[in-house]
């Protein structure tokens, strides 16, 4: 049995998702396809479009054999934790050959020797980062400026390998090569170059069109005709699952959903509850408590606290963990544990279904398939994640358009996809 595993969102499950799948199988040479998924909340700090579990099913329906879930404290996290997570995972089934992720940059050679660097952290480089955040850099742009120092002091660059960092698709590719090193993982990493545009453009261009753009498409209708000019970009199967999730009322969901929720909740809190956050560092707690007083809606919020230091996405973040109920504690304890605490499945077809026998011989996590059987597991640790999940899922549902689906505690009561 030879088994590749993907790192993925599906927010929403588009063409160019179906063409990185058959890609991967053909490089690969894989007979089983496994893919660790964000769940209700991606790792930019929003909400899916809709709720994981019609992700999952997307996922089955064009190529995916297996879905595993990577935990809300993962999902949304940095591109650095997000990938610990996600790679941790699929090297804790015991049974990955392959990891494939899609690039800008195509080579997984350059992609490696920047992710070398970045996991040995020579003194050098540690230096050069140092001086490029005193200089009140945010933290990707002072690690490209020092990257790029080292790799000129070190005669390896002739300046264009740090461009490499400045798409997204590169950075997650290079966090996975850094998590496979860090784990010292057997798992051999493979890449393919991303087709057609970049992953932040926000027009659609035809059947190959970004998420951004998808995402866009559909928020700024008013209503989601069949032949609406986005369903060109999304296989049958999607665009099918997305029409039943919108007629019903569970979406689309975004960030506006959540205006209210987290205006109402912040304006309660205290400095000393922001201060826990993750991601709360020099007196940002005071700047989001202030925008909070200020604003009307969570963009104009966001607006108000980011900066050149401070970046959008990074704010969104810590907005969405408060409402999961995360805490820095939270996440330093679980990372000083190995991180993903569980292996969570989300769905399955047959051949997942074998996958899986193989999965519990050999995995060193635990494997859940019915959540409500480790609410109140012996491992506090376990019960932890699954409590913020719990939350991530309750506070999810309440962006749903339609309210009788806004119930709580679906984390537990909710069919696993079987395709």
């Amino acid at each position: 049995m030879k088994a590749l595993g993907l790192i993925v969102e599906y927010n929403p499950f588009h063409n160019g998702h179906l063409y990185h799948i058959q890609q991967s199988r053909i490089l690969s040479g894989c007979d089983y396809l496994v893919c660790v998924m964000s769940g209700n909340f991606i790792q930019r700090g929003e909400p899916a479009l809709v709720n994981k579990w019609a992700r999952a099913r997307m996922a089955l329906m064009s190529g995916a054999d297996l879905v595993l879930e990577l935990p809300a404290v993962y999902a949304v996290s940095s591109a650095e934790y997000f990938a610990y997570g996600a790679v941790r995972i699929l090297d804790s089934l015991g049974i990955i050959d392959h990891i494939c992720f899609g690039s800008e940059n195509g080579k997984i050679e350059e992609l490696d020797m920047i992710a070398d660097v970045l996991h040995r952290e020579p003194e050098c480089y540690r230096k050069l980062l140092k001086q490029q955040l005193e200089k009140g850099l945010s933290y990707p742009a002072a690690r490209e400026a020092a990257l790029q120092g080292y790799l000129d002091s070190q005669c390896k660059s002739d300046g264009s390998m740090t461009s490499v960092l400045k798409t997204s698709n590169n950075i997650l590719g290079i966090e996975y090569l850094k998590a496979l090193k860090k784990l010292k993982s057997r798992i051999i990493p493979l890449t393919i170059k991303r087709i057609s545009n970049t992953y932040h453009t926000e027009e659609l261009t035809g059947s190959i069109s970004s998420a951004t753009a998808i995402r866009r498409s559909i928020l700024s209708s008013a209503h989601i005709p069949n032949e609406a000019e986005f369903f060109n970009a999304l296989p049958e199967a999607s665009a099918s699952i997305l029409q039943e999730e919108f007629k019903c009322g569970r979406g689309p969901v975004s960030s506006s959903n959540f205006d209210l929720i987290i205006l109402s909740a912040l304006r309660r809190a205290s400095l000393e509850s922001l201060r826990k956050l993750p991601y709360i560092t020099e007196g940002l707690e005071n700047r989001i408590k202030n925008a909070t007083e200020n604003s009307g809606t969570l963009e104009e919020m966001i607006d108000k606290i980011a900066t050149r230091r401070y970046t959008r996405t990074r704010i969104q973040r810590i907005l969405f963990n408060f409402l999961a109920g995360l805490t820095a504690q939270d996440l330093n304890e679980f990372n000083s544990s190995g991180g993903p605490q569980y292996i969570r499945v989300l769905g399955f077809n047959r051949k997942g279904r074998e996958m899986l026998s193989s999965i519990t011989r050999n995995a060193d996590l635990p494997v859940i398939v019915k959540a409500a059987d480790f609410k109140n597991s012996d491992n506090r640790l376990i019960r932890r994640m699954l409590e913020i999940e719990a939350l991530a899922t309750d506070m999810y549902v309440l962006g749903y358009p339609n309210p009788a689906f806004r119930t709580a505690g679906q984390e537990f009561t909710q069919n696993i996809v079987i395709v």
